[in-house]
């Protein structure tokens, strides 16, 4: 049974009907409420989503206060330059092999907090997440699907002049302020998409379309990029992957991210983050 994980108030819960679901209650106690302990037991997630039916939703998903549903990953893995259309936008050549940088995981954070801006080159990336779910080390790209727990959206807030501050570029400091690393609204498993390597994806700022794209167009899939990082460390249950945006970020225009601002994240099947800058 597919399920739909988000974090409310710190716990882990379940989504369905747009009511949300305490996993510590409806299981018994079988499913912790520590979202990272639950998210280690994938087949458990799929048994209470089966059994949904009848218990005490914990309240409307609208007034839910949501995390993200990843609060704490081991490891949170960044890939730039990853559709065509970004990197020409870029003026830099598509890369040969993944560009890969860390997002330490404390700029993580929910579906709704504010972005807290700390610098005037703040840019808006919407991207696809993969989180992982079976943990492993030299995964081959035809059976790394079996090992994402499922998809959320993410936003990959980058403060352009601290990215580029130094040659070469250090993307990991510059994409890692606090809060500049939204995820949410849920956790979809993998099993909810017809074809879970073609989803649209798009950003708004202030209502103003800025990205339009379809995930089909990365140019490493989700089992290149296990396949690429797997061979090199482990990876463990939990760890995020932030696939690459597409074309429409503000560096091209020199436009960059206000207090006040409203940037909305959405990924076909997934969902809608909204979050206003400070």
């Amino acid at each position: 049974m597919p399920f739909r994980f988000a974090t409310v108030s710190g716990r882990s819960a379940l989504v369905a009907d747009e009511q949300w679901f305490d996993l510590e209650t409806v299981t018994g106690g079988g499913v912790p409420a520590d979202p990272m302990a639950a998210l280690a037991d994938g087949s458990a997630l799929h048994r209470a989503a089966a059994a949904l039916d009848g218990a005490e939703p914990g309240g409307a998903l609208a007034d839910a206060d949501l995390g993200s549903p990843v609060p704490a990953p081991t490891n949170a893995f960044g890939i730039g330059l990853n559709y065509r259309n970004h990197a020409e936008e870029s003026n830099m050549e598509p890369p040969e092999v993944p560009l890969v940088f860390a997002k330490f995981p404390s700029c993580i954070v929910g579906p709704t907090d504010d972005i807290e801006l700390r610098c005037t080159t703040a840019d808006w990336e919407v991207e696809l997440v993969a989180v992982i779910g079976q943990p492993g080390r030299d995964i081959p790209a035809e059976r790394a699907w079996d090992h994402v727990l499922g998809l959320t959206v993410g936003q990959d807030i980058s403060d352009r002049a601290l990215q580029l501050s130094s040659k070469p570029p250090h993307f990991d400091l510059g994409k890692s302020r606090d809060t500049y690393g939204p995820m949410g609204p849920v956790l979809v498993s993998t099993d909810s998409f017809d074809d879970p390597t073609d989803l649209a994806i798009t950003c708004d700022i202030n209502d103003d379309r800025k990205q339009d794209d379809r995930t089909s167009n990365l140019l490493f899939s989700v089992a290149d990029l296990i396949a690429y990082l797997s061979a090199a460390l482990t990876l463990q249950t939990g760890d995020v992957i932030f696939t690459g945006t597409p074309a429409g970020v503000g560096a091209t225009s020199r436009t960059f991210l206000q207090p006040g601002d409203v940037v909305t994240s959405t990924v076909e099947g997934i969902g809608t983050m909204t979050n206003r800058c400070r």
